[in-house]
């Protein structure tokens, strides 16, 4: 398909006009104030999430501007596209396709389409690899003998199970440890191995190559390890998340779980690396879970574009970066039990829309990824939130609340919520002070999402939502937002420098690096 750049069209420079007319001056309390339902105008449900966009630097006039710019940058066909499993990812030519891994067989999206034998085919390869997964995961947690579960991966390999996995504790019921390793620092794994015994510990290793740099230095420090504290057969306490059957082998694991070029690893938790989800689950709540995707998933697909969520924040993010210059967006979960989110979002965006070029290769004119940071509330209210209220730099701010406690503890929860809302609403009215010091200019936007209960189908809807955002401004920027190229170089030069470390070799190198090599020999 052919798709128009947002700086190609007519609504790109409408926007810009609206913005220097009015955007770059507009003011939250002056819209409140000028529109009573504003709250009502900028807000909507989507599948177990309700989102309230009104403390946006947004009118009615801006919106429809962007969803005019949507429409001219093709954004629904190229969304169309991918449901359709053409090959979206053009530099790497291949499908994208993760919508599957959570979807119910066996009606496909498209029934008229040239792709729909290929889509059933692959559908039902991921029935197959789903309820195998999932019978695995059933035998591990009805096994007493097994007390932890220790995941070994890195990047998608690790921050979506992680993630999901400390989100979901409450729903875990078998009473497993689970500890996940990613850092080639051994530091990390040898934490971990200090606190298990060989006789009760799963491993999972998880790398779709099985050739991942740091993900199998430390399977192989863990087989060590297995091996010498008197473990006994590697194949009933390892298993392997990876389509290189053979080098699992060649390891000693027999228990492997595939999954297909389609899944980005940033996606893939959806996937077989999703089984340290299931084994603390179980098979209803990781169904639940890709449940909750489904139905953002179908909403995102069908929902007309002034009510579409995904929709609707991608294309705010495009407004907030390239019209307003905001350079940064900073997640507060309001649940500790989300505190892994920000770092989950940093690689689901950063890696996908952190890019220079556009889908041609052509060096874009303007920027495209903010940077994504942040940490739970009410933690970051006594760390950064300093700078998000009183900085010169304007930050927009995602809350993330959920509305029923996972807990008991009486009095908790209230006051959790109660600084959620005071916060927003304090970055918004701010407050006057002459001397300056505790003067508080306010005007400072945020988004709010809710959702009713912390539970596998709101996760996953949430999940989903943000994947799909990160398709929406990736797709008006005219970005393939499924490669990663800026992953390789640096991995690629420090086996060359491990080298060195090892020999000495100096040669060749900058100044910098081998002062440096020679300090750390």
């Amino acid at each position: 398909m052919t798709r128009l750049r947002c700086d190609q069209t007519a609504a790109w420079a409408a926007l810009q006009a609206s913005f220097v007319a009015s955007g770059k001056a507009f003011d939250l309390r002056e819209a409140f104030a000028a529109d009573p339902q504003r709250f009502e105008h900028f807000s909507q449900n989507a599948p177990h999430v309700f989102a309230d966009l009104s403390k946006n630097r947004i009118d009615a006039a801006t919106h429809t501007l962007l969803l005019e710019l949507a429409q001219q940058c093709g954004l629904e066909q190229h969304r169309d596209a991918m449901f359709a499993g053409e090959q979206v990812n053009s530099t790497e030519k291949r499908a994208v396709m993760h919508f599957l891994l959570r979807k119910p067989a066996p009606a496909p999206y498209f029934p008229a389409h040239v792709a729909i034998n290929k889509i059933a085919d692959q559908q039902a390869e991921v029935e197959v690899t789903l309820n195998a997964m999932l019978t695995y995961a059933e035998q591990v947690r009805a096994n007493p003998a097994i007390t932890d579960v220790v995941n070994i991966g890195i990047g998608g390999s690790d921050l979506g199970p992680q993630m999901v996995v400390l989100a979901l504790a409450e729903f875990a019921t078998t009473g497993q440890r689970f500890h996940f390793v990613s850092n080639v620092d051994g530091q990390e794994l040898a934490g971990v191995l200090a606190q298990c015994r060989p006789q009760s510990t799963l491993f999972l290793i998880a790398s779709k190559t099985f050739t991942t740099t740091e993900t199998m230095t430390n399977a192989t420090s863990a087989k060590h390890w297995f091996e010498t504290q008197g473990g006994q057969d590697i194949g009933a306490h390892f298993a392997a998340l990876t389509t290189n059957v053979v080098a699992a082998n060649a390891f000693g694991i027999h228990t492997t779980f595939g999954f297909w070029d389609w899944v980005g690893g940033r996606y893939s938790l959806w996937s077989a690396i999703g089984l340290p989800i299931a084994i603390a689950v179980g098979t209803a709540g990781f169904q639940d879970l890709l449940a909750g995707a489904h139905a953002m998933d179908e909403h995102f697909r069908t929902a007309p574009l002034a009510q579409n969520l995904p929709v609707r924040l991608g294309l705010l993010d495009v407004w907030y970066r390239n019209f307003h210059g905001f350079s940064s967006r900073s997640i507060a979960p309001y649940s500790s039990a989300l505190r892994r989110l920000p770092a989950f979002l940093q690689q689901l965006e950063m890696e996908s829309n952190g890019k220079r070029v556009d889908a041609q290769g052509q060096e874009l004119p303007f920027e495209t990824s903010p940077v994504l940071w942040g940490e739970p509330g009410t933690n970051g209210q006594h760390a950064y939130f300093q700078m998000l209220h009183q900085g010169t730099s304007v930050v927009p701010v995602e809350f993330v609340a959920v509305r029923t406690a996972g807990q008991t503890l009486p009095g908790h929860h209230t006051k959790l919520l109660a600084n959620a809302l005071a916060q927003a609403q304090a970055l918004m009215l701010g407050k006057t002070d002459l001397g300056g010091h505790r003067h508080f200019p306010g005007n400072r936007p945020s988004t709010f999402l809710l959702l009713e209960q912390l539970k596998p189908a709101s996760l996953g809807a949430l999940l989903a939502l943000q994947e799909h955002r990160v398709f929406v401004s990736g797709s008006i920027w005219g970005i393939n937002s499924f490669d990663q190229w800026g992953v390789e170089l640096g991995k690629g030069l420090a086996i060359d420098i491990e080298q060195r470390l090892q020999s000495g070799d100096a040669s060749g190198l900058d100044g910098s690096t081998a002062g440096l090599l020679q300090r750390l020999r």
